[in-house]
């Protein structure tokens, strides 16, 4: 209920009052669970980042044995999830420079954990059957964030299919992790 809110006036000007009712709570239930705004902003963060590694671990990836192939299926798998949950990504990137200092400690250690730990699981696979290019821990930051393109500035691609967006860009990524060459780019 916050997030509609939210997404819809922006963290600041949307109130208390107006969560609740989004909520379908009174301002006394909803003070039993948070203490002031701030607190729903960590919740939407801790709820984002949940939701997100819970899509990844959804996927059909164990049952893919190819480092490659696995790799190249959570990349669309997770690009998915981006595009499905664009107004939730845009409102996280943009709102996360107002979370507390101790909620922001707590969604980074999150996110490190969770969605970097999946990637970097994954970039150590591939490892084993394939020098990447680059340290694992870099990388899979770097590959975290360039799947955010998508939510972030799809909007630069209208009239460009999806399908060729989601392709480009996890191209891009493989031949930056130097899996792939520019003649070996494929579709899913």
């Amino acid at each position: 209920g916050a997030c509609g809110v939210f997404f819809k006036k922006g963290y600041h000007p949307t109130s208390i009052r107006e969560i609740g009712q989004a909520c379908g709570m009174s301002m006394g239930q909803l003070y039993h669970y948070i203490s002031c705004k701030d607190d729903v902003l960590f919740l939407v963060h801790k709820h984002m980042q949940q939701v997100w590694y819970e899509y990844l671990k959804k996927s059909d990836l164990e049952q893919i044995e190819d480092p490659v192939k696995k790799l190249k299926q959570a990349l669309y798998h997770s690009l998915q999830f981006m595009v499905e949950n664009r107004k939730l990504i845009q409102f996280v990137y943009s709102e996360s420079k107002y979370l507390d200092k101790k909620y922001l400690k707590i969604v980074l250690e999150m996110d490190n954990k969770n969605v970097l730990g999946f990637w970097r699981s994954l970039l150590e696979d591939l490892s084993a059957v394939t020098t990447i290019k680059g340290d694992i821990d870099i990388v899979s930051s770097i590959v975290v964030y360039l799947q955010a393109f998508l939510a972030l500035r799809g909007w630069t691609l209208k009239g460009k299919e999806r399908k060729d967006q989601e392709d480009c860009l996890i191209n891009f990524i493989l031949r930056g992790l130097g899996v792939i060459s520019n003649a070996e780019e494929t579709s899913n």
